[in-house]
């Protein structure tokens, strides 16, 4: 579960304000709305890790057979071009966006938006806040997106300028011409 702030009235929590208070408080997982709004993030359970771990996993090992990108963690920020500031729990960059970027904005939060995301419903996230972050990761340049959700049995795909797609697990799903070659066979308990 995610808790949102409203910080407007206090400051103005720029892109560069929110990367100096993470900085000052590394021990709580943060993201920013692109209207401002701090959301301080909840850790999730053994299972609900696991799966991302495991996900996280699955899409390191096509990575590192392709050698087409780079990979990240739950843990990486992402200075989204809308304005926002998110975490998604697996995320996946092609090189050629990676490489141009500066030294300095690969160590800070990289400002683009992940060219493939997956994020997981763990067991305290509400599904609406999760759909509509993959609007913003949409909005912001995704090229496609998994929003994997146990709890319903449903994979949701998100591609640009098309319907969300809801698939019934178990299912196969494809990284179609983003991931080249990538297939990753879902079930519950994922």
């Amino acid at each position: 579960m995610a808790t949102v702030i409203n910080v407007k009235p206090l400051i103005n929590l720029t892109s560069e304000a929110f990367y100096q208070l993470c900085l000052s408080n590394p021990d709580i997982t943060m993201e920013k709305s692109p209207q401002g709004d701090l959301i301080i993030m909840s850790p999730v359970g053994g299972e609900s890790g696991n799966r991302e771990a495991n996900l996280t996993i699955k899409l390191g090992i096509w990575n590192l057979q392709y050698k087409l990108g780079q990979v990240f963690s739950s843990s990486t920020i992402f200075k989204l071009p809308n304005g926002g500031d998110r975490s998604p729990d697996v995320a996946w960059v092609s090189q050629e966006k990676w490489d141009s970027l500066t030294p300095e904005e690969k160590r800070k939060f990289p400002p683009l938006c992940p060219d493939f995301v997956i994020e997981l419903r763990s067991e305290s996230d509400r599904l609406k806040p999760l759909q509509e972050k993959m609007q913003e990761y949409l909005n912001s340049g995704l090229r496609l997106g998994w929003l994997i959700n146990p709890q319903d049995g449903e994979v949701e795909v998100y591609r640009p300028e098309k319907s969300v797609e809801v698939l019934k697990m178990p299912c196969l799903l494809s990284g179609e011409d983003v991931l080249p070659n990538f297939e990753l066979q879902m079930d519950i308990n994922c």
